[in-house]
């Protein structure tokens, strides 16, 4: 899905669920999309800030937690303290980088695939699978 069907996408969702689609919530919206790097609300907001010089960092915060709840954002889960976010929606996974907290996106067929192990089977509804790898980044390694 490219950047403009992502936006027609997120605007037909607030929509339907009744958010307001105001100039904020477009502005941080299109930067996630725009963002490789998964960023944190901090850095969101300090990237924000010359397109939006009267935002806080506290509607930033609360935007976040208003889409993710709607399903238009990704929280990343890291072994940091601060939250990720991410705008694409496409099944994939993550590896992050336990030295740099770099985060690389990949698809992978095999975990979307495969047959859950019988203990969780009766577990109740998936409605998502999920994979995060853990490790040191190439890059990293090369600067040892």
């Amino acid at each position: 899905m490219n950047t403009e069907e992502r936006l027609r996408n997120f605007k037909e969702i607030c929509r339907k669920v009744g958010l307001k689609i105001t100039h904020q919530r477009l502005e941080i919206f299109k930067e996630l999309l725009n963002s490789h790097d998964h960023p944190t609300v901090e850095k969101l907001y300090h990237r924000l800030q010359p397109k939006l010089p009267t935002i806080s960092i506290d509607t930033v915060y609360r935007t976040l937690t208003t889409l993710e709840k709607h399903d238009l954002i990704v929280r990343v889960e890291t072994e940091e303290s601060q939250a990720r976010f991410e705008g694409r929606m496409e099944e994939h996974h993550h590896a992050i980088c336990k030295k740099c907290g770099g985060i690389t996106d990949f698809y992978w067929e095999f975990p979307d695939e495969a047959s859950l192990p019988a203990e969780i089977l009766n577990w109740g509804q998936l409605v998502k699978k999920s994979l995060t790898l853990h490790g040191i980044c190439e890059q990293c390694i090369q600067e040892e």
